[in-house]
């Protein structure tokens, strides 16, 4: 039986499997690289091993170093999660090698699907050869790896070279694989997928579907299990492809088969040789520990002739640190603050006052609801995220709480092109006007009466914040009743330091007040307390470009240097953060006056890049582009 087990992986995945180790009375191992000493992942496992270095080129790819780090602590087995090394078929030969047990299915299984093409093949499916125009749109795909890197949608055939070229090349650091191939992209059909899980006793469970057409970039954002709206035939047809292709590679252990619904018909598209990040909704579903599973065939144990049956609906959301109103944008810093209502499952990685780095995924954490019926799922989910705090970087858990109350997908009308319609629209700021009160009100009470305005206690006291994108200022008296608010449409109820009641057309409303410095969350809203004067030296001259986010600068355009001329649009340099690459294009047409930027450096958000100056009389839109994420990185 295994006793011991090292777990080849970080965050969130190595927290939650280590948490059914310690249920089973396993010992836990983990791995971690420099910029993770102080992870939550590091600290949670009974003991711990360091990979030298920040990068996952560097340490959680290096298979030989984990081996090693496994066989040194005395590790019996090896579990991959899922991502890096998980359907990486030479890291598993090594794992058997060292004579530790593999949790995973074996390598020849992983060989089989882990190249999309090859398993395309073994579906009797053929990729496109040759694409014409007839063909287009086409989806330019990796053939090993995952997570939505090294895929591009093409609609232009005179695009075609260029995104095959830059697929390959993505693809090869992500997966150390530079195989690509091109399939027709089908618009907007759905994301539905079917849990397998085998032993080696030749049994074989469908456990239901699930489906996951809430997507940027190619990665899953919303799931849910079952699959809503699907036709008893359809299901079957589902169920049954996914058990042909465990068993076409003689499959052992937790896997997902992966199809594209369109026009009541199932498309394959891939099977995933491992957990995925979706499986906590199947658990819910079927009543299951997914990863208890894994441990119990590895172990030689066979399954049950069926599988349990599935009961009530689940739903989980990815929660993100990202700004997707700046396109999908990373973020960076620390999380003061993160916990859900009672009700619902929290698999994260972090904790309060964690840093959330640039080297990894923004994936912050999973939250997941389970019911009875899917309406009851939808709602508890979306009044968790609701009520959540999550206090510190930007995040998606807006985005998700109008995603899971839009009415497409209330009514179960979801597909892959959702946030392709309703970005906007669900990024649309939303303002409580009373917030900027509540924290000018609380931030009061909480200092002396004997400040500045000592000597002129009548006069209204005033503060300034940014609240979603726009300066807001919020007006308060000092009065012998207390702290009044100087308009007469408020009336102040109750302050002190972190809690503020105010009553407005005969409604009370409660807020909570939480600072870190200058950044206050009032309930769900996030604000910026701005200086009582400008910092003069924060000024910038018109056409500069400034780091939208902290990262590295990985290269610069060909023959990029003062004094040439550019273009509005054109790409100057690319970034990386979090395993994005981010296009910084020219604000304007005319000509570089400054570079600051050079290949290797380490930057800060603001931090001066470069300079255009425009054209005198040129007709081009003013407005800096959005940095443009081009690829993804491993």
């Amino acid at each position: 039986m295994i006793s011991h087990l090292l777990v080849a992986n970080r965050g969130e995945i190595a927290c939650r499997i280590f948490r059914t180790c310690r249920e089973l009375g396993i010992r836990t191992l983990a791995v971690h690289s420099d910029a993770d000493a102080d992870a939550l992942h590091a600290r949670v496992a009974d003991a711990a091993v360091r990979l030298p270095g920040d990068t996952p080129a560097e340490t959680y790819l290096r298979g030989d170093l984990i081996v090693k780090a496994a066989l040194a602590a005395g590790a019996d087995a090896v579990h991959p999660g899922y991502g890096f090394l998980s359907e990486n078929a030479g890291f598993a030969r090594a794992v058997l090698d060292a004579g530790l047990v593999w949790i995973g299915p074996p390598p020849e299984a992983i060989e089989a699907m882990a190249s999309k093409t090859r398993a395309k093949q073994l579906m009797g499916i053929a990729p496109l050869d040759e694409v014409t125009e007839a063909d287009l749109p086409v989806l330019v795909k990796a053939a090993a790896g995952g997570g939505g890197r090294g895929m591009r949608i093409v609609r232009r055939l005179a695009d075609l070279d260029t995104e095959l070229a830059a697929a390959r090349a993505e693809a090869a650091h992500a997966f150390g694989d530079g195989e690509v191939f091109t399939e027709p992209y089908l618009e907007d059909g759905r994301h539905v997928e079917v849990q397998v899980l085998a032993d080696t006793h030749g049994t074989v469970w469908a456990l239901g579907t699930r489906d996951c057409s809430l997507q940027r970039r190619h990665q899953k954002v919303v799931e849910e299990a079952p699959a809503p709206g699907l036709s008893a035939a359809l299901e079957q047809e589902l169920r049954e492809l996914a058990v042909r292709a465990a068993r076409a590679v003689d499959y052992t252990g937790a896997g997902t088969v992966e199809f594209l619904v369109a026009g009541g018909r199932a498309h394959f598209l891939e099977m995933n040789t491992r957990l995925q990040v979706e499986h906590p909704v199947t658990e819910a579903v079927f009543g299951v520990d997914l990863v208890a599973e894994q441990l119990r065939v590895a172990e030689g144990h066979a399954l049950p002739a069926e599988p349990p049956r599935a009961r009530g609906h689940a739903i989980e959301a990815r929660l993100y640190a990202e700004d997707p109103a700046r396109d999908w944008a990373p973020q960076t810093g620390t999380l003061h603050r993160l916990a859900v209502p009672d009700g619902v499952r929290l698999d994260t990685g972090y904790t309060d006052g964690d840093t959330i780095g640039v080297h990894y995924d923004p994936m912050l954490a999973k939250v997941v609801a389970h019911a009875p019926t899917r309406a009851e799922a939808v709602r508890r989910l979306a009044g968790a995220l609701e009520r959540a705090e999550v206090h510190g970087p930007v995040t998606n858990r807006d985005l998700l709480v109008r995603s899971l109350r839009h009415e497409e997908f209330t009514a179960g009308r979801m597909d892959t092109g959702f946030y392709g319609r309703h970005l906007a629209g669900l990024t649309a700021p939303e303002r409580d006007p009373y917030a900027p009160l509540a924290a000018a009100l609380a931030d009061a009470h909480g200092r002396s009466r004997f400040g500045g305005w000592r000597n002129v206690p009548s006069q209204p006291q005033v503060k300034r914040y940014l609240m979603a994108g726009e300066e807001h200022e919020v007006r308060y008296r000092h009065t012998r009743a207390g702290l009044a608010a100087d308009c007469g449409e408020v009336r102040v109820v109750q302050v002190d330091a972190r809690r503020v009641v105010l009553e407005a057309d005969g409604v009370r409303r409660p807020y909570t007040v939480t600072r870190y410095g200058d950044r206050i969350h009032v309930n769900g809203t996030a604000l910026t307390a701005l200086p009582r004067f400008p910092d003069p030296a924060a000024q910038r001259v018109p056409g500069s470009l400034l780091a939208p986010m902290p990262g590295t600068v990985v290269r610069l355009a060909d023959g990029l240097a003062e004094g040439a001329a550019v273009r509005a649009g054109e790409p100057l340099l690319w970034l990386e953060a979090m395993k994005m690459e981010h296009k910084i294009s020219a604000p304007v047409t005319g000509t570089l006056t400054a570079l600051h930027a050079t290949p290797g450096q380490q930057v800060e958000p603001g931090a001066l890049l470069a300079v255009v100056r425009e054209d005198q009389g040129h007709e081009e839109p003013r407005e800096q582009p959005q940095p443009t994420r081009t690829r993804e990185t491993a």
